[in-house]
């Protein structure tokens, strides 16, 4: 799931270097934690936050499947 969401967000923005994508445990489900530049922020939230939550949607369906709880933190 870290991985999906790497590459989505590498594909996103225009400085792929600066994008960082880390994973935690908290309360029973896994916490991806998304960082970018601050110029790419705007492009990883999109406008009223539709592609921020497009993101989201994925990471959900894709631990659904494997049968765990998923949540992303864009920092």
């Amino acid at each position: 799931m870290k991985d999906l969401i790497e590459f989505v967000a590498k594909s996103i923005v225009h400085n792929p270097d600066a994008v960082k994508v880390s994973e935690t445990e908290q309360d029973g489900r896994q916490v991806i934690t998304l960082e970018v530049a601050p110029e790419d922020k705007g492009r990883i939230i999109g406008k009223q936050g539709r592609v921020a939550e497009a993101m989201r949607v994925l990471l959900r369906v894709a631990a659904v499947k494997q049968g765990k709880r998923a949540a992303l933190q864009i920092l």
